[in-house]
């Protein structure tokens, strides 16, 4: 644990974090109200600051226990690679922008609600991919290995369409532009990660 707070301080403080607030806000419901993303309110400038306290609480174990677990496989090795300040510059502000598409889409609706660091995790996953698409990933239920490039191009399909849908209780719309704003942000930060991005491709092609 010492090793993880030396070599990637950010990260580590933030996995742990929000273990803490999550599992504190399934006992208090009212924290788990406060926290919460309410777009009706932020739309109209109310309640901003839970466009990040959103991303500190969960639903429930299983969502908790599944952002956890792809974040402790990406977010370590993301800032072991592109930096401290960096990955958290990916973290939180790709938490933002993933919200505010939904702050936007839901506006008018004042019983939608949001939470979860789902956003945020995929602008990091996004952005690891940039560094190493060619990583391979064990998805659920796929029984095999697949590229890292290869997932990112099926994860981008399945949240569109499953957006459009809208039949769950999913933010699917944080998902998709999180890792859309990972992507943007890696580029900003660091402009020739494209040139090495597809250098692999077509190194492997």
């Amino acid at each position: 644990m010492i090793e993880y707070f030396t070599h990637t301080p950010v990260a580590s403080i933030i996995f742990i974090f929000t273990i803490v607030t999550s599992i504190y806000a399934f006992n208090d419901h009212v924290l788990y109200g406060k926290f919460m993303l309410h777009p009706y309110s932020v739309y109209r400038k109310n309640k901003m600051y839970t466009l990040i306290t959103s991303g500190l609480i969960h639903a429930d174990w299983m969502h908790l226990i599944f952002n956890m677990f792809t974040f402790f496989f990406f977010a370590f090795k993301l800032e072991a690679t592109i930096g401290h300040w960096q990955f958290g510059v990916i973290y939180f502000l790709g938490m933002v922008l993933a919200d505010l598409p939904s702050v936007v889409k839901h506006k008018g609706d004042f019983w939608y609600n949001s939470l979860g660091a789902s956003g945020a995790i995929a602008a990091v996953l996004f952005s690891y991919i940039l560094f190493y698409p060619f990583d391979t990933l064990m998805i659920f239920p796929l029984p095999i290995p697949i590229w890292a490039c290869l997932f990112g191009i099926l994860y981008l399909i399945y949240c569109a369409y499953m957006s459009k849908r809208s039949r769950d209780n999913i933010n699917h719309d944080a998902h998709l532009f999180g890792a859309i704003a990972g992507v943007l942000i890696t580029i900003i930060l660091e402009p020739r990660i494209l040139p090495h991005f597809f250098a692999a491709l077509t190194g492997a092609a």
